[in-house]
């Protein structure tokens, strides 16, 4: 952090090498996106038995998939016989069975070990102890939610905490039924940035007014970064003239209707540890998943939910998902311009924060005290 003395208005960052350094990069994989609870998949990216999607969290792929009796069940993607990765793909279908492909033991769809080649020879192989290792896993607003670690942290005290922290009551999030919508639109974002830059991208809108022009046409409030750090915990109003959440302020498609009165026509925003971003509009939900790959490279995965009516009926949902789309492509530039200067002199003790940004120093002292610990 910045050793000179600062004045009142500024607080120091991070220094530089927090964003690129691989050591850093490795004790938040192994401290925070192995040990804390990591938003996957949403649940119905596996909707048979059968299906699958592979996942990386941290250093470890994942495998989620359903089983015969359709429960989701979650196993690190490794064969216990040598150590090779059974599912080679992002998705897919293994019918009945997970088959290894280089000496064929082959597993059920709830983990056990049920065939390989002279198994009978072998009866002291206990076939649920030698059966794929199964990850801890929570199903919460249509999400599919695992840890790594051997004992979880309380998902209430930390992944539902972190939206009464922000929304004041988790019933504030509850009345949007997320778990019901459907995906309308999903668009997979490639960025060249660490993802503390995202997240502190996200927590912050000092920037709203200079490159989301057509954010802060819907959100005047969010013209004022200052103004909108306070307003956006009760929602940010939209513009007289607004109609929708859309791209023009154009009417949006149907309203999800068990929403509160006081929230049809505000906009909410909430950040959940450590990589979950989730909007919340009056007829649709932008729900942002972050899977850091690298110090200087992290997949973003948004979808667009909507009343399952709006997907089955095939409405237009362009206008809702050009708005945000185009915010998430001028964040994401951003990040990446500003990825390269993380190894710069200039930037070696690191920046600072103004009073609107004041409050990111608390995310700062979050993740120093779990890669530390």
């Amino acid at each position: 952090m910045t050793t000179t003395e600062l004045p009142e208005s500024l607080i120091s960052t991070l220094p530089g090498h927090f964003y690129t350094d691989p050591q850093i990069f490795a004790l938040e994989q192994a401290k925070i996106f192995e040990d804390m609870w990591f938003c996957a998949i949403r649940a119905s990216d596996v909707p048979t038995p059968g299906t699958f999607r592979t996942v990386q969290v941290g250093t470890e792929s994942i495998i989620i998939s359903r089983s015969r009796r359709g429960e989701v069940r979650a196993f690190f993607n490794i064969c216990r016989h040598r150590g090779i990765r059974l599912c080679m793909e992002d998705a897919g279908d293994v019918g009945r069975a997970f088959q290894c492909p280089y000496h064929a033991w082959t597993y059920d769809l709830d983990g056990k070990l049920i065939a390989a080649p002279n198994l009978t020879r072998m009866p002291d192989v206990d076939r649920d102890e030698y059966g794929l290792k199964k990850v801890h896993l929570r199903e919460w607003l249509g999400y599919v939610w695992v840890s790594l670690a051997d004992e979880p942290p309380s998902f209430e005290a930390t992944v539902l905490q972190e939206v009464v922290d922000r929304l004041g009551e988790l019933t504030n999030l509850d009345h949007y039924e997320v778990q019901k919508l459907a995906i309308g639109r999903r668009i997979v974002y490639d960025v060249k940035a660490n993802w503390k830059l995202i997240v502190e991208n996200f927590m912050e809108c000092y920037h709203c007014a200079t490159i989301h022009p057509e954010l802060t046409e819907v959100l005047p409030e969010f013209a004022d970064g200052l103004a909108a750090q306070f307003f956006v915990n009760h929602g940010a109003a939209f513009g007289d003239d607004i109609k929708g959440f859309t791209i023009d302020g154009s009417e949006g498609l149907d309203e999800i209707p068990s929403i509160d009165p006081d929230q049809e026509r505000k906009y909410y925003a909430i950040t959940i540890k450590p990589q979950v971003f989730v909007n919340m509009v009056p007829d649709h939900i932008i729900f942002h998943r972050m899977y850091p790959m690298a110090a200087d490279r992290t997949i973003v995965e948004c979808d667009w939910l909507y009343l399952p009516s709006v997907v089955e009926q095939g409405k237009d949902v362009t206008k809702s998902v050009e708005l945000f789309d185009r915010v998430n492509r001028q964040d994401f530039d951003a990040c990446e311009r500003c990825q390269p200067a993380m190894s710069s002199r200039v930037y070696r003790d690191g920046g600072v924060l103004v009073p609107s940004e004041h409050h990111i120093g608390l995310f700062h002292e979050w993740l120093q005290s779990k890669i530390q610990a």
